[in-house]
Order: structure tokens, then sequence, then C-alpha cells
């Protein structure tokens, strides 16, 4: 006997558009999406993915399920909470995208049919229930403790982002100081980050390398560091929304696994991921400016290099898609370094997230790697060379800078952030010394 239901929708809504429609076909466990001839036809549209160009209006699983697999969070206990708390499988992404696709990563909403009706329309914009400090703490020390509660069970406002790390999207009214929870059309604005796990002091640690990546001329997330109930946090500012007037927009973005068609679970490239040179050749392929972005991303792989960025994976890097079919680099995030836990007897073991010049072992890699990777990349040898110098020798003025600012800031770095100076510049000395 033929079950009623074969299949399940979610519409995909830029700010009230139609993009197109997500289908999930129940029996072949499937899922498809399909532009709007509409959407397609406007100047300023663009694609959900640089793997599902417009050109063509129907897409099939094979890279649509890897794209909705990267809205959602990299943690299968999340996932598997989730599921426990909606009764479905954790291991179907599009099930679950139903309870949380309203506010993802980039500018696209994911919502069931009948619940767009409800909030569509411009009343809905600035629609936030607003958060009192204890509330406010009461829900940080429950992500804290459960890293899959995002939200709570009876909050209208969905939230969902990929990455490890447990994370809160919410609305900052700059105004009044006050938080608060969107609901409908309106965006998140900043990502709050509890500091959990076994490294000391992570939240420092990713604040610092962001401030640090900024400070050396690189695009980056802003963040800070704040206390909300005696719990350390970073609260980070999302890139991928921005304000015109009074109107808060999204912007649209996906990581480089997204735009490769790659699943998440593959974002390491010794994993089967992506490589540099996969993603060199994507942005000479898509970037609106192909040879800035190209040197951008080289300058990202020097920097993770010379920081000991080991989790600077494809999934750590991304697009910005803007109207008129503009695609850019986007913004470092989630940087972080492994230097202020690092043990000196097990340094060989430290590896990178993507190899250089055939290498993942951090201490392996040197002049011969990189004159390889260059040669792999299709970038000049002595450009290479020259942004490895110019690199170091911003960090080694860079770091005092921002560990002066963050003492300001938070009355003393600590021993975590003066571990990761000494580290960085003694990697900068070296590259000094090996590639001038």
């Amino acid at each position: 006997m033929l079950r009623a239901r074969m299949s399940r929708r979610l519409l995909a809504i830029v700010e009230g558009r139609r993009m197109g429609e997500l289908t999930y076909d129940e029996r072949r466990d499937s899922i498809s999406f399909r532009y709007d001839e509409e959407w397609t036809s406007l100047r300023d549209s663009f694609p959900l993915s640089l793997s599902m160009p417009m050109a063509n209006p129907l897409h099939r699983d094979a890279v649509v399920r890897p794209f909705i697999e990267g809205l959602l969070p990299d943690n299968d206990e999340v996932l598997a909470r989730w599921g426990r708390r909606h009764h479905l499988s954790p291991r179907n992404p599009f099930r679950l995208l139903e309870f949380v696709g309203e506010d993802c990563a980039g500018a696209v909403q994911f919502v069931v049919p009948d619940r767009a009706e409800r909030w569509a329309g411009s009343k809905a914009r600035r629609k936030v229930v607003w958060l009192s400090e204890q509330e406010l703490s009461e829900r940080i020390q429950e992500l804290k403790d459960d890293h899959s509660a995002m939200r709570r069970i009876g909050d209208r406002g969905q939230f969902s982002l990929a990455g490890a790390q447990p994370k809160m999207g919410l609305y900052w009214d700059e105004s009044n100081k006050r938080w608060g929870i969107p609901e409908g059309a309106t965006p998140t604005t900043h990502i709050l980050k509890p500091n959990v796990g076994d490294f000391a002091d992570y939240d420092r640690n990713e604040h610092f390398c962001l401030g640090l990546a900024k400070r050396i001329g690189l695009a980056a997330a802003s963040s800070k560091i704040d206390t909300v109930g005696g719990i350390p946090v970073i609260v980070v500012e999302r890139f991928d929304r921005t304000w015109k007037g009074r109107s808060l927009f999204r912007v649209h973005q996906e990581d480089m696994c997204q735009a490769l068609g790659i699943s998440p679970r593959s974002k390491y490239q010794r994993e089967g991921g992506s490589s540099a040179k996969d993603i060199f050749s994507l942005i000479r392929d898509s970037s609106g400016r192909p040879r800035v972005d190209e040197l951008r991303f080289l300058d990202a792989m020097i920097f993770n290099w010379l920081i000991k960025g080991t989790d600077a994976h494809a999934k750590n890097y991304g697009f910005l898609h803007a109207g008129d079919h503009q695609v850019r680099l986007a913004p470092l995030y989630d940087l972080s370094s492994y230097l202020p836990y690092e043990n000196p007897k097990e340094e060989r073991k430290v590896r990178m997230a993507m190899k250089i010049g055939g290498e993942y072992a951090w201490w392996k890699i040197g002049p011969r790697q990189w004159q390889t990777a260059s040669r792999e990349w299709g970038i000049e040898r002595d450009l290479v060379f020259a942004h490895v110098c110019l690199i170091a020798e911003r960090l080694l003025v860079g770091c005092d800078d921002v560990r002066r600012e963050m003492n300001a800031e938070l009355g003393k770095s600590g021993k975590t952030i003066d571990r990761l100076v000494r580290g960085i510049k003694a990697n900068s000395e070296d590259a000094l010394r090996l590639f001038s």
C-alpha cells in the first residue's frame, strides 16, 4: 500500500521573494531543488550555490544534499538530540531543516509552505522576543551544558549554523543594549559561543586570531569577549548581514564544501575533501575579482600556516554572493591557533587541514613545499615567497598590538595569549630567515 504522503516541500525565500523549492522524495530518500523562473530572470538574483548554477533549473540529490548538510551543525550528538526532540532521523538533513531552516548562513530562508504564509511581508521584519539578562544567562548555561540547545522548545524563532562548537544566534539592539530572539523574516545579527571543551581560553584564542588577521590587513569577522552569567562568551558579528538605513538584510554566503558540492563530513582534505588547488581553481572560475581573491586566499593560507591554524579546512573558507551575479571571497571566520596547547613532544604530530606542497605535517612545510605549492596553484614562486615574508613581518608587529588591545579590553589577555604570541613570533622570525 502506498503511503499517502510521498514528498515534502520547503520554500527557499530571499527577502520575501521565492528563489525556488526544495523537495524531499520520502520513498527514494532523495532531495532536489528547483529554481523559480521568476527568480532566475531577476537582475539581482544569485544561485543557491555555485554547485547549482541557475542555467539548470533543476538540481538533484548529489549536489543538493551536501549543501543542505552544510547548513547544519558539524556535531553528530547535536544532530542526534535534534532528531530525538523532533522524532525524526538525525541523518535526514531535509527533515531537520524543516525545524531550523529559517535562519541559516547566507540569505536564504527555508520555510515550510504553511508557515511562510503567516509571516511573509514587511510587518514581520522587526519581530523580536527580547531577553532579560537572567534569561540570556540561563540560555547560555543551557547551551554550554547541551550543545544542541541553540533554541528552546516553544521558541518561534529558528536558527542553525554549521560548525562543531556550540553557538547561538541572536539579534542585538544597539540603541537599547539588549539581546533578543528574532522571528520570521527578521535575521540574527550576532553569534554567541560559550567557552567549552578541553582547550583553555579558546574564546580568547579565537578573538585574538580574528583581531590579528584584521590588524595585518586580512578581511575577517569582527568579535569581542563578553561574560554572561559568569560564562566567558565570544560574540561574533555576522558578516552575512548588512544594514541599509534602518533595515537589516541577509547577504548570501556559502562555504567551499557547499560551493564544490562536497559533503561537510569530508571537510578535511585527508578525508576526501577539497584541496587548496581546488579552491584556487574555484576562485578563478567564479570570483568577480579573481586575481584579488586569489591573493587574499593565498594570504589566508600563509596566515594559518604561521599561526598553526590546524582547523583551516574547506568549510572555514567561503564565498559571498552579491546582486548582479557578483561573487567574492568571504571574510575569514572561525580562526584559531593550536600553538597555546601544543606539547613540544608531539610537535611532529601537528597536521594542517590542507596540504601545502604535498605535506600535511606542519614541521615538514618549508620553502621547498611552498615552491611546490606555488606550481600546483599556478602562482609565481617569487610572489608566494614575498607574501610569506610580508605576512610574517606584519605578524611580528601585529601580535603585540592586538595583545595590548586585549589587555585594555579584558584587564589581562592571559597565559594562553602570551604563549600564542611567543609561538607566532617564533614562526614568523623563522619564516623571514628561510624565505628572504
